[in-house]
């Protein structure tokens, strides 16, 4: 008895949809369930191929010779078209989940932002080349070759762009795992200072004060010691060294240079008014006990500012209160020649 064609499509179709039925009966209710969002995006992603791979499959049943009569150049060839078809689909579907989970991840975590779209891109080029082996091989295209050629010139590309490529990595970890931020005041091991302007993919770019940038082979950035003044916070302390005589009474000084203190961080901008200066003595040298001045700043550049003010009125005042602020006296004796 020969089975309709039809038939056997409408029974795979109906198949299909009992499929979508139970899966969306049991999956996708205890996916709405669960905390994460990962299985939410793998279920909405496979929601339509659970349909149109059974459908393609009855279409591949119901199109042989023994069913219907197709001319020879396309029976011979029904079951490849439609197992290529069932390829690209499920090719599809593994990027539509895969891409989804990088953009997932890209939100969850904030630091991995700016690395994803590339990251996105990479991911579904890797995905494309596998599927387009995998056709290949199903349509009985030898890939050994085509695949040793791509390894051998993956590894003559790598060779000559190693240093590209390192840099390009270094970019990647900086960007995900954020040491600097555009906007962030560094100072380099090399003693240079700045805004960083650019995090780009092989290079750094920092502004300094003078207004000259600094282009930093990520790869060097990544290798090197880097002082980050934004992190964790902004604000920080602004430590002044002064030294006095040792004929000056240190209660009085400490004192006097607190409120002179005080009063510099709340009248300049960049001061921060609510933090208690406070001085600490450390050193006999050779001609004034010298201390630490501890301010506090909003931030780094700040700092210039407040201790230009201080050192001014700290001057001034001294001289009012009669504290002498020491300076090396050399004698020098003139041998007079006969």
């Amino acid at each position: 008895m020969k089975i309709d064609p039809i038939l056997i499509l409408a029974a795979f179709i109906a198949l299909g949809y009992i499929i979508r039925l139970v899966f969306k009966a049991c999956i996708i209710r205890f996916a709405q369930k669960t905390k994460t969002k990962i299985d939410d995006i793998i279920v909405g992603a496979i929601r339509i191929p659970i349909i149109i791979i059974p459908t393609l499959i009855g279409l591949s049943v119901a199109l042989q010779p023994r069913y219907i009569t197709l001319p020879d150049w396309i029976a011979s060839h029904i079951s490849l078209i439609f197992e290529v078809l069932i390829v690209v689909i499920v090719i599809f579907t593994v990027a539509k989940i895969s891409s989804a989970l990088i953009k997932y991840y890209g939100v969850i975590r904030p630091s991995i932002k700016t690395i994803v779209p590339t990251v996105d891109k990479i991911v579904k080029a890797l995905i494309a080349f596998l599927g387009l082996m995998i056709i290949l091989h199903t349509i009985g295209v030898p890939v050994t070759a085509p695949l040793a050629a791509a390894g051998i010139g993956g590894i003559a590309i790598a060779f000559a762009l190693q240093s590209t490529l390192n840099d390009f990595l270094s970019g990647v970890y900086i960007m995900a795992d954020r040491p600097i931020r555009v906007g962030d005041y560094i100072e380099l091991e090399t003693g240079q200072k700045g805004y960083v302007t650019d995090v780009g993919w092989r290079s750094t770019r920092v502004r300094e004060l003078p207004n000259n940038i600094i282009v930093i082979p990520n790869s060097k950035l990544a290798g090197s010691i880097v002082t980050n003044y934004y992190m964790p916070e902004r604000e920080m302390a602004c430590l002044v060294q002064v030294g006095v005589s040792y004929g000056s009474d240190l209660a009085k000084v400490e004192k006097v240079t607190i409120d002179v203190a005080k009063k510099v961080m709340a009248r300049v901008p960049g001061g921060v008014k609510e933090f208690e200066p406070f001085i600490r003595y450390h050193t006999f040298s050779d001609f004034s006990i010298n201390f630490t001045v501890i301010l506090r700043v909003s931030e780094y550049v700040d700092k210039y500012l407040l201790t230009h003010e201080f050192v001014k009125e700290l001057h001034k005042r001294y001289g009012k209160e009669g504290i002498e602020i020491p300076f090396p006296i050399r004698t020098v004796y003139m041998k007079r020649q006969r």
